[in-house]
This record gives C-alpha cells, sequence and structure tokens, in this order.
C-alpha cells in the first residue's frame, strides 16, 4: 500500500473521544439556543441553506464509526441536533491508494441508529462534502462557509482535529473562529484504548498515541482478533455480502460460498469464526452460521437447510455477517 501523504487537507485525529475539562473550559461559547435546539422543536432550514442548517457538527473522517466517533456524536447531541460533517472523494483527490471500507456504505444509517440510545434518542446524520471543493480553503474560508453556507450552529471536534489547506488550522484556531461567527464550538479529548497490544502503531505514525482509532480497527480485523474489533467498535463487526443467486455455490445442504468480490466492505483475515449471525434482509431474521475465509471465497455453515435455500432462492440477496467475540 502506498504511503499516505504526510499532510493531507482537511485532516482528522484518528479517534476522538471522552469529555473532560478541556471540553467543559469551551462551553462558554456554546450560544444558549443551540444548548436548547432538539429534534422535537427543531425548524426548517432556511430557503438557500443546506439540510444541516442549525445543527451541530461533528466534525472527522468518519471510516469505522468507532467508539472515538460515537462520543463526537453524544457530545454534539447534547448541545443541539447531531450530524456527522466528512469529506467524501479524498483518496481520489490525493492519490491514495483504494481500500475496502471498514462500515459497508449500506450498513452505516443502521451503525447510527445504534448511537441514538447515547444521543437522547436522536440518530446523528451523516452530511458530506466533496473534499475537491473544500481542499484549497483556508481555515478561515472553512468556519466561514460552515457559518454561511451551510448554517451551522455549532462545532465539536477531537482535539488534535486539523483543517483547512495543508492542515494550517488546529483545534485552538477553529474555537476562535467559531466564536468570530457566532457559532459554539465544543472540543472533546481522545478516547484511549484500554488495549494496548497493537500499541506500537510505528514511529511513522506520529498522530497514534494509544488513542482509539480506525487504523488500530483495521489492524484488529488483520489479526482476525474480533474480541479487540468489538471493543473499538462498540459493536460487532458486520460484513455485508452482495450475491446474486447465481452467484452462490452449494457444497451440501447446510453450507454456501461465495466469492470475496461480493464483500462491500473489509472483512477479517483468513480463518474460522465459530460464533456468527447471518441476518437475512433485517435484524429480526437472525441465523447462527460458522463462517470461513479463505485466500478467494467465503463460506457459510448453517444447522438449517432451509435457510441455505432461502438464500440462494432469492434473486438479488444482500446478507450481512456479524462476528462474535471468537477470532480465527
Amino acid at each position: 500500500m502506498a504511503a499516505r501523504p504526510p499532510h493531507f487537507l482537511f485532516s482528522t485525529p484518528r479517534s476522538m473521544v471522552v469529555k473532560t475539562q478541556h471540553s467543559i473550559r469551551f462551553n462558554h461559547f456554546l450560544p444558549s439556543a443551540i444548548k436548547s435546539q432538539r429534534e422535537d422543536d427543531r425548524v426548517p432550514p432556511h430557503e438557500g441553506l443546506s439540510s444541516v442548517a442549525g445543527g451541530v457538527v461533528a466534525l472527522g473522517k468518519f471510516d469505522a464509526l468507532h467508539i472515538g466517533h460515537r462520543e463526537l456524536a453524544i457530545q454534539a447531541a447534547k448541545v443541539g441536533v447531531p450530524f456527522l460533517l466528512s469529506f467524501v472523494g479524498m483518496a481520489e483527490v490525493l492519490g491514495w491508494e483504494p481500500r475496502a471500507p471498514i462500515v459497508a456504505k449500506c450498513d452505516r444509517k443502521r451503525v447510527l441508529s445504534s448511537w441514538a440510545p447515547y444521543c437522547g434518542d436522536i440518530t446523528p446524520v451523516e452530511y458530506e462534502l466533496e473534499f475537491s471543493k473544500v481542499r484549497h480553503l483556508t481555515p478561515h474560508q472553512f468556519v466561514e462557509m460552515l457559518s454561511k453556507k451551510l448554517g451551522v450552529r455549532g462545532v465539536v471536534a477531537g482535539e488534535n482535529y486539523r483543517f483547512g489547506y495543508k492542515a494550517a488550522g488546529d483545534s485552538s484556531e477553529l474555537v476562535k473562529l467559531a466564536e468570530e461567527y457566532g457559532m459554539g464550538a465544543y472540543i472533546i479529548n481522545n478516547v484511549m484504548d484500554k488495549n494496548q497490544y497493537y500499541g506500537n502503531m510505528g514511529s511513522s505514525n506520529l498522530k497514534e498515541q494509544g488513542q482509539v482509532s480506525s487504523t488500530r480497527v483495521r489492524l484488529a480485523l488483520a489479526k482476525g482478533d474480533m474480541k479487540y474489533v468489538s471493543e473499538l467498535l462498540g459493536r460487532q463487526h458486520r460484513l455485508v455480502v452482495m450475491v446474486k443467486d447465481q452467484e452462490w455455490l452449494v457444497s451440501n445442504q447446510h453450507r454456501l460460498s461465495a466469492r470475496k468480490s461480493c464483500f462491500l466492505n473489509l472483512p477479517p483475515k483468513e480463518g474460522l469464526y465459530k460464533s456468527c449471525s447471518v441476518l437475512i434482509g433485517n435484524d429480526k431474521n437472525v441465523v447462527p452460521c460458522k463462517v470461513t475465509i479463505d485466500a478467494s471465497d467465503i463460506h457459510l455453515e448453517l444447522h438449517d437447510a432451509a435457510t441455505c435455500m432461502r438464500i440462494i432462492s432469492q434473486d438479488f440477496q444482500c446478507l450481512g455477517i456479524d462476528f462474535g467475540e471468537s477470532g480465527a
């Protein structure tokens, strides 16, 4: 994999985190209107403004939607209607090597819905900006865009968040600029990884200081350590498989196989995973299974032959496979 550029625009902290005295310190910048605004009394955005208008946005690159990202959403929900604001198209613009997402795009709404109990029964909504359209903005221009173009009323970011052209702005400047434009700014500390097994991330990764991060999730998946993955994500990892009926390989009444090319997100390493569940259609139809991943295929072993027939009889089937805590 090609090395990432040492400086990329609108860079995000590799993890976000728990509220501490640092976040309280900036609380006086929050307008009272933001503090009282909740979903039940949210007013529609003014004409010409975006759907995020009037909301409080968490800033970041939310690849894994891990517990640090969830903490950002929690803090945003405490002071307003929570949104996640991220940038799309960064890899293409900056020439990064393509890689599978940790969370399948079609599964992100489900994950965000699972955060609602932590966010005052409000499900955070994602709002995406094309990176190519904002990459050259200075820190000042970026905050001005949030205020005037998007109508944002508050921002939440991690303590090591950087933004603007060549990552010129830091969290302190974000607070200063937000105040200038009458927005609330809420800075929170990093959620630290309690499991330091992967503590040595390499000297080249200067941002890695033991915090929860998407990098750690990827490493844990590469190790097949599903217990650790669950701790970082705050949920079981779900692999989404999109398979047409003719692409299933049936070796017996209880075993189905599909090519890895059907994966919509990042799988764990090759091996046998015993405590898994396959979800057919929705989260209410859950069937225990064993999963084996090899160099080219994924194999599902189910106790119920009727379930196998139901899967292969569908014209177009999207399956979710949840991995329990038993590793490969």
